[in-house]
This record gives structure tokens, C-alpha cells and sequence, in this order.
């Protein structure tokens, strides 16, 4: 019993909460920077950090891997995220109470605006704490009646174009906060470079540590760490700046990507980039949100071609769940992978084998699972915002609720190591906050290309059942 407990949750607590830490943590703190920057109240401030810290204080100071031990480490992270989404409500309560007023009432024809009456035949015109919304067929395309309201209308109104299930169409205008009208705070490039500099010494320690080099007693074999740090690096910084570069050429504000460091497990918790205002249309949500995964799969995939050329290959396990799943992956576990690996390594790969892999292949391969993870179709993440410019945003959110059970019940019953990921997601992901023209549908090419995204997700999360395996590994197959 001892034996079967250890191969389910020594792997969940010892790479489920590392691989966490290596996503694109771009949605958390989007998610969390707007709470930590609202709250007035300082003992609010404190308790928001201390709950982000706990449970990696636990996990540092917490000895092996004994049944208490996990059980400290899985509270604190409830207690962690019972603590955001607590201040988060908090804020929203005082919020909603400071901005009260008497309800919504109707709007006069003569008080609604000539370029709303231009573009849409108005059946329904309400204001409510200083927001108009305007309901009715527009007279026009969604992407003219957009462009109109936003050159006619004064800067410190933001147009928004939404889908109205029963009218058609619906128009808000939203007075912007004057903090919007204040420039954004500057970019310090000292701060992006700093954390970056610190993410090459963590990343460079932890590739030394997976392969039993202490470095603070052996400094002068730091090389033995560095393709694993240079791979990660590369698949984490040029996911973001596609992300960067993407939402630049839609005249985005967006800042470069930070690089966050840690001393343990895998050297960072990822990168991410703050976005500093919406997406205009459906067009430039999806090209933002398709870049990342994409442009990392570029640099993922060589780097994984390239370590299995220098990995070892086993029969197959030897010591259950737990045996290789940090420095390896088993032949036929993702249709994917076993492809790259049928590619790289030839016929030395058969069903079953563990690939043990070099250091530039364990980045290679974490950044399949990195991309994977932000294409599930699941609120803020890359997948979330895909479909939801593919299809709008009542078909999205359906789309994501099943993704979201989905990763629950796989974390129930097939992998207990995504839980965490699960938790992580049902509690912050949200909903995404819609492009101001949701309306406008995406061209054809970027719906083909949003569907080979869907089936890059199935490719990397799938496995090869045993018999297809046969049929596509034989000697008469061309691609292999």
C-alpha cells in the first residue's frame, strides 16, 4: 500500500507542482496584479503575499515526502488560493457598495448619441453608473460601426460592440477611469534584463542539479547546467515575445517579458508579459494569443529533435508512476513526442521504452507540455482566447467549461499531478475580458489555422494506443 501511495503522489508533489511552475504565467498574474494594485487596506496587501508565499515556504522547509507533509503542502495552496479569491471578492463587494446608485433608467432619444442612432437601429437604450448600452440590428458592418464610434466619440469614452442574443447587436459606452487617461508607468529595461540575468543562474544551477551537480561546491562545471538553461530560456522567452511583437503590431500596450527566478525545482516559474489594454477585435485577440504558443513550438521541437540524438533509452519502466517522469517519457505517451522520437532516434524506439532524457531534451520536452497546457481551450489562457475569437464568446465559454471538467476529471482519475493545475485554473482562469468588436468574425485563414492549434493540442496531450503503434512504426510507413 506504502509502495502504490508513493508511485501516485511523489510525482504530483515532485514535478506536478514543478511543471506548474514552469507554465506561461502570463494569465496569473494578469489575474493577480489588477488584485494587488486595488486593495487600500495595507493588512490586506500583506495577507495577499504571504498567501502567494506559504506554500512554497512549506515546500522548502517541508522534510521528504512523507504523508503529512503533502498534506501541509496541498492545504497551504488551498489556503493560498481561498485567500485571493476572498480578498478578490472582498474588493468587489466595497467596490460595488462605493458606485451604487438608484439602478438603470432609459434613455431619451434626444440624449442618445448621433453616431449610435447612425450606425444601429436603437430598440432599447439604458445608462447605469454612468455607462450607456444601446441595443438593436446595426446599420452597418460591426468592424465600420467600431471604427465610426471610435473616431467620433471623445477619448475619454470607450466604444465597445458586443453580440445581443435577442436584438442582435449591443453598443457600450464606457466612460474610461481617469487613471486610464494618466500615461502608463515607463518600461525599466534594467529590471527585465536583472531578472533575466538571475532566471540563467537558477535555470543553469537546476540543469546542474537534475544530473547530480552540486554547484556551490563544484562552481567551475556550470556548463553542465547551461543547454538545459539555455533551451528553457529560449522556448520561455521567445513564446512571450511572440506574444510581445504580436500585440505591438496591433498598437497594443504591452510590457516585455519578465523572467521570474527560483532557487529550486526548475530554476523559474516561467515568464509573462502585462497587458496594459484590451484587444480591439476578435482578429487581434486570436494573432496575440496564437504567436506565443506557436513561436515556442519552434524553438521546442528542434531542441527536442536535437537532445534525443545524445539521450539513453530503457525497455520500459521499472519503477512505476514515479520511475523517469522528470528525466523522461515513455515511447507512445503522446503521438506527438513519439513521432519526434521515431524521428530522432530511428529504430533504437520501440513501445514502451523510457527515453531518459539529456538536459536540451528535458527542455524540449517541457516545452511541449508548456504549449500543450496554455492551448487548452480554458478561459485566459492561449486556448481560452483562441476559441473564443474562433467562435464567439457564448460558444467559447461552453467550450471552456467542458475543457475545465475535462482537466478535472483527468486529474481525478488518470494523472493526480494536474490537480494543482486544475485548482489553479477553475479558480483564476475567469472568463477573459472580450475584445472591444466582438462581432466581427475571424477570416477564413486564421479559422484553419486556429483548428491546427486544436489539433497540435491533441498531438502533444494524446498517447498511441499499442495496436496502432504496429501499423505505423512498420518498415513500409515513408515518414518514419
Amino acid at each position: 500500500m506504502r509502495t502504490c501511495w508513493d508511485s501516485l503522489w511523489k510525482p504530483a508533489r515532485q514535478n506536478g507542482s514543478q511543471i506548474l511552475l514552469a507554465l506561461d504565467l502570463e494569465i496569473v498574474y494578469a489575474v493577480t496584479i489588477p488584485i494587488m494594485k486595488r486593495p487600500k487596506n495595507p493588512l490586506l496587501q500583506l495577507l495577499f503575499i504571504a498567501s502567494l508565499l506559504l506554500p512554497w515556504l512549506i515546500f522548502l522547509l517541508m522534510p521528504g515526502h512523507t504523508f503529512i507533509s503533502l498534506f501541509f503542502f496541498w492545504l497551504a495552496i488551498t489556503l493560498c488560493l481561498f485567500s485571493i479569491w476572498t480578498i478578490a471578492a472582498a474588493q468587489s463587494r466595497r467596490e460595488a457598495v462605493e458606485t451604487a446608485d438608484l439602478g438603470p433608467r432609459m434613455l431619451f432619444e434626444v440624449e442618445q448619441p448621433d453616431v449610435v442612432r447612425e450606425v444601429m437601429d436603437v430598440r432599447i437604450a439604458v445608462e447605469e453608473r454612468g455607462v450607456q448600452m444601446f441595443r438593436g440590428p446595426l446599420r452597418e458592418s460591426a468592424a465600420a460601426a467600431y471604427e465610426k464610434l471610435q473616431r467620433v466619440l471623445s477619448d475619454r469614452i470607450l466604444p465597445l460592440v458586443q453580440k445581443d442574443e435577442q436584438l442582435g447587436a449591443k453598443i457600450i459606452l464606457m466612460p474610461k477611469p481617469a487613471e486610464a487617461a494618466r500615461p502608463s508607468a515607463p518600461v525599466r529595461p534594467w529590471l527585465h534584463w536583472l531578472l533575466f540575468g538571475l532566471t540563467v543562474i537558477t535555470t543553469t544551477w537546476a540543469g546542474a542539479a537534475h544530473q547530480g551537480i552540486d554547484l556551490a561546491r563544484e562552481p567551475e562545471r556550470f556548463t553542465a547546467g547551461l543547454p538545459y538553461a539555455i533551451g528553457l530560456l529560449l522556448i520561455l522567452g521567445v513564446h512571450e515575445l511572440g506574444h510581445f511583437y504580436m500585440a505591438r503590431r496591433h498598437h497594443m500596450d504591452v510590457t516585455p517579458p519578465y523572467f521570474v527566478p527560483v532557487p529550486f525545482g526548475l530554476g523559474t516559474f516561467g515568464a509573462f508579459i502585462q497587458m496594459r489594454s484590451p484587444s480591439e477585435d476578435r482578429r487581434a485577440l486570436f494573432d496575440v494569443a496564437v504567436a506565443g504558443p506557436l513561436a515556442g513550438l519552434v524553438v521546442a521541437v528542434p531542441a527536442l529533435l536535437i537532445g534525443l540524438r545524445s539521450s539513453a533509452i530503457a525497455p520500459g519502466f521499472s519503477g512505476g508512476v514515479s520511475h523517469g517522469f522528470l528525466h523522461g517519457a515513455t515511447v507512445g505517451s503522446s503521438v506527438l513526442f513519439t513521432l519526434l522520437a521515431k524521428l530522432s532516434l530511428g529504430d533504437a524506439v520501440h513501445y514502451g521504452a523510457v527515453v531518459r532524457f539529456s538536459p536540451l531534451a528535458f527542455a524540449g520536452w517541457l516545452g511541449l507540455l508548456i504549449t500543450a497546457l496554455n492551448l487548452l481551450p480554458i478561459g485566459q489562457l492561449d486556448g481560452g482566447h483562441i476559441t473564443r475569437a474562433m467562435f464567439g464568446s457564448r460558444v467559447g465559454q461552453t467550450i471552456s467549461s467542458m475543457a475545465m471538467w475535462s482537466l478535472i476529471l483527468l486529474a481525478l482519475f488518470v494523472w493526480p499531478g494536474l490537480m494543482m493545475w486544475a485548482i489553479i485554473v477553475f479558480l483564476i482562469a475567469g472568463r477573459g475580458a472580450p475584445p472591444l468588436n466582438d462581432l466581427t468574425p475571424l477570416d477564413p485563414g486564421r479559422q484553419i489555422l486556429g483548428y491546427l492549434t486544436l489539433i497540435i493540442l491533441a498531438l502533444i496531450l494524446a498517447p498511441i494506443p499499442h495496436s496502432l503503434w504496429h501499423e505505423v512504426a512498420n518498415e513500409a510507413c515513408p515518414y518514419l
